[in-house]
């Protein structure tokens, strides 16, 4: 099983989660971060990293959140790898109290 960036990333981005990955399966565009399903060792040191819970293992991701998956493993592939952390969206907070965190 591989790990999954919904769309609680959206307008965040924070890269809490990419600081603690040991190898280079996150990918990112303009708007969030995306998992390479072919380059996640399924380790989960980033779910906790994650202060907006947009991490979940694929097979917990919620019902209403599946297409998702698919959504990364099309993306990721595509955008440059993202291995060092970085400041998060201007919209971040804002989104992240938005979310209930």
């Amino acid at each position: 099983m591989t790990f999954i960036v919904i769309d609680n990333c959206k307008d965040c981005r924070f890269t809490d989660c990419v600081a603690v990955c040991p190898v280079d399966c996150f990918h990112s565009d303009n708007d969030m971060l995306y998992i390479d399903p072919e380059e996640c060792i399924d380790c989960g040191a980033c779910v906790p990293e994650c202060p907006v819970e947009a991490i979940y293992e694929e097979s917990q991701v919620p019902e209403d959140k599946v297409e998702w998956i698919a959504i990364n493993a099309e993306k990721a592939p595509k955008l440059p790898v993202i291995n060092e952390t970085g400041d998060p969206l201007p919209t971040a907070e804002e989104r992240k109290t938005k979310l209930g965190f």
